[in-house]
């Protein structure tokens, strides 16, 4: 799920390496007991020049190159870097095994001088953490965290389990574009009452080629809503259990890669059968990569797919924003109250996201 992603058919495999690791009593015991108590929301202190930054791998295995580049990233944002003790552990195609994953994330949150936790990168795996985090020491020393594709499931239990904004942008080893840059920036280093986030005209030119990268504005109007949302696969993943996404009042937001349109189908139906996608104030599709159906087939397209799900709704609907397994996304932050304004194709941040 970014862009060295596994193919999410392999999501049954993982529960049950997950399952092995852990145990599967462990696991059914921990989602019985987990707290669904709603947490006042808690935000992280800005990220200034010359903080340090931990880059962690919760998720897919990593290779040099990744590292490199994740490293050059933080260092041209002026940032310094530390690398979690096991950032090089391979267990089959993730980061370690789940103990080793679930250190590093603990200790980079633990440690006193650390003021981020970046994900190098997404892959699969992220899901097998979540009932061994502890949530207790996450609240006790609120950092940024940022990240996207499967660390959605890292960005979905955090915030349900304790309340803080957490960052969905883009992965330490992602291409930054200017503008990537420009509003990660604008959100994690210079916060302000309001924001205002424009679509990317990068992705408006793609889109004379690309179908994908076109803005569809299947609902108009505005919507105003606390956000919420990430990779499609993840939020569906998690439907029904203690670390789902809730719609209710919600601007939800959803992105994809490597789907075929009937499993995005599917993953919406789901996500409407255990949410209700009509109880959200608005919902907002990124660009969904590589998810159209093969050429020649009997399949619906991509949109034809989306709009059986969006067309039904009456609350604002869009889709192919900027975010996403892309190279110039924005950064969303989870919770925080926003407007969606589908005729000017904005999204305006209405409160500081960090302190």
């Amino acid at each position: 799920m970014s862009s060295h992603s596994v193919n999410r058919r392999r999501f049954g495999g993982m529960l049950a390496a997950a399952a092995g690791a852990i145990g599967a009593p462990a696991l059914a015991a921990a989602a019985q007991q987990a707290p669904m108590q709603t947490y006042p929301l808690l935000k992280p202190a800005r990220l200034r020049q010359g903080d340090l930054v931990a880059l962690v791998a919760p998720a897919g295995l990593i290779d040099e190159d990744e590292l490199a580049r994740s490293i050059s990233n933080m260092e041209s944002l002026g940032l310094r870097v530390t690398l979690g003790a096991n950032i090089r552990a391979v267990n089959g195609n993730y980061a370690g095994t789940v103990q080793q994953r679930l250190d590093d994330l603990h200790a980079a949150f633990r440690d006193p001088h650390v003021k981020a936790v970046w994900a190098i990168r997404g892959g699969s795996g992220g899901i097998s953490l979540l009932a061994q985090i502890d949530y207790k020491l996450i609240r006790s020393n609120p950092k940024i965290l940022i990240g996207y594709s499967d660390i959605t499931a890292l960005h979905l239990a955090i915030h349900r389990h304790t309340g803080l904004v957490t960052f969905h942008g883009p992965v330490a080893s992602s291409t930054f574009s200017d503008y990537t840059v420009t509003h990660l920036q604008a959100v994690l280093m210079q916060p302000q009452q309001q924001y205002t986030i424009p679509m990317a005209l990068e992705n408006h030119r793609r889109a004379q080629t690309q179908p994908n990268f076109t803005i569809r504005t299947v609902h108009g109007g505005q919507a105003t809503g606390r956000l919420i949302g990430g990779n499609l696969c993840m939020v569906s993943a998690l439907a029904g259990t203690p670390y789902a996404a809730e719609f209710e009042q919600r601007i939800l937001f959803l992105e994809e890669i490597n789907e075929a349109p009937y499993r995005v189908d599917r993953m919406l139906y789901q996500l409407d059968l255990a949410g209700g996608l009509a109880s959200a104030r608005a919902l907002m599709l990124g660009v969904f990569t590589h998810c159209e159906a093969d050429e020649g087939g009997s399949s619906l397209t991509l949109d034809q797919t989306l709009d059986q799900h969006l067309l039904p709704l009456t609350v604002p609907a869009v889709a192919g924003y900027s975010f996403g397994h892309i190279r110039d996304q924005f950064t969303l932050p989870m919770g925080i109250l926003a407007t969606l304004d589908a005729e000017r194709q904005t999204v305006t941040l209405l409160e500081a996201a960090v302190s």
